[in-house]
């Protein structure tokens, strides 16, 4: 039997242990999974010097164990960092005339929307927009112009919210 297929018999044989272990630890299936995932992966480049270990299935189990307490430590320090920074400050609502605004941008062909949204919002200069998007600087002017000239007359029209 080849070492590929022993480990796969291994891990075949022993996942679902491995995850139960580290399900019982964090309560969490999904967690559970991810760091036993992890475990299995981190063996296999190890396969060969762990197949040789009396119990290789503690070896696996031990490394799941320690990827769980690590998260579990990551989530209590953001937990912590959270606590310590408060709830976020309240957004004023966003008024009529933005959410109309913001509407009429997405309506816009992505052509327009991209040469408006990068000069406009991201004050990058013709020639930068020109240069990231691999395009002529006369074009981006003729797109921004047009771009333009369709929002303004999207705005004009009444829209109901």
């Amino acid at each position: 039997m080849s070492s590929t297929a022993r480990f796969e018999d291994f891990y075949a044989s022993t996942f679902r242990a491995v995850a139960g272990h580290v399900y019982l630890m964090t309560g969490d299936a999904h967690v559970a999974e991810d760091c036993t995932q992890e475990a299995f992966s981190r063996a296999v480049p190890r396969w060969e010097r762990i197949r040789s270990y009396d119990v290789p299935y503690a070896w696996v189990r031990r490394v799941a164990h320690n990827l769980a307490c690590s998260r579990m430590r990551q989530a209590q320090r953001a937990r912590a960092a959270l606590v310590r920074l408060g709830p976020a400050a309240p957004h004023p609502p966003a008024d009529e005339h933005h959410v109309v605004v913001v509407q009429s941008v997405r309506e816009l062909p992505l052509k327009y929307r991209q040469v408006l949204v990068l000069h406009h919002l991201l004050d990058l200069p013709v020639r930068d927009v020109a240069e990231r998007l691999g395009i002529p600087e006369a074009t981006v002017k003729t797109r921004l112009a047009r771009g333009r000239r369709r929002l303004a007359d999207a705005l004009e029209e009444p829209r109901p919210l």
